[in-house]
């Protein structure tokens, strides 16, 4: 016997069996096509290599803290990867960020953050300007914030970086707002930035 039509098409298994693939796939399409839109970070960007240190001092209820350690970081602003390894050369953390995504991985697994701001403080203690820290170590101001240039070096975000010792591989930045921090980085020769 013949199955009575309803006014719809019977669908067939496989018809019902690719609708369902395609309902599954749709999001991971989209998913790809916009990973696709936003470009690649190039493997040739050189690593920036060297040691930092932040220390933040006491601040009202709130003890003073820092912490030293290897880094490796490279990237700019809008897409990066910052790496920290212990003296003995195990990885503490490490940090990816691109536009809206900012990842930490550390010993107790992968956190999405949403602010370089918000990942720097888990990761080192205290909100750095992780975004402008790839032009800091290059020696310039970050184009994403205005500066004010002065005999040792500029000031910026709230931060005075320190420039004078550059050519040895010193960089300094300090926050004096509380809790006042310094960051004090020795870059590894050859790995200065562009």
């Amino acid at each position: 016997m013949r199955a009575a039509r309803t006014g719809r098409a019977a669908r067939s298994p496989a018809l019902v069996g690719r609708h369902r693939l395609d309902l599954w796939t749709a999001p991971f399409l989209a998913l790809l096509l916009a990973a696709c839109a936003t470009p690649p970070r190039a493997d040739s960007v050189p690593w920036t290599e060297g040691r930092l240190s932040v220390q933040v001092q006491a601040s009202g209820t709130e003890a003073a803290r820092g912490m030293s350690a290897a880094f490796q970081l490279r990237g700019d602003g809008d897409a990066g990867e910052l790496r920290l390894d212990s003296p003995l050369g195990l990885r503490m953390a490490s940090a990816r960020w691109a536009p809206g995504l900012a990842l930490l991985q550390t010993s107790q697994g992968e956190q999405r953050y949403d602010s370089l701001d918000a990942l720097s403080r888990e990761a080192l203690g205290e909100s750095l300007p992780l975004a402008a820290l790839p032009d800091w170590l290059a020696g310039r101001p970050w184009p994403g914030a205005p500066h004010v240039a002065d005999d040792t070096g500029f000031e910026q975000l709230g931060w005075q970086v320190v420039l004078t010792r550059r050519a040895e591989g010193w960089i300094e930045a300090r926050r004096d707002a509380p809790p006042a921090v310094t960051l004090r980085v020795r870059l590894d020769p050859g790995t200065g930035g562009s």
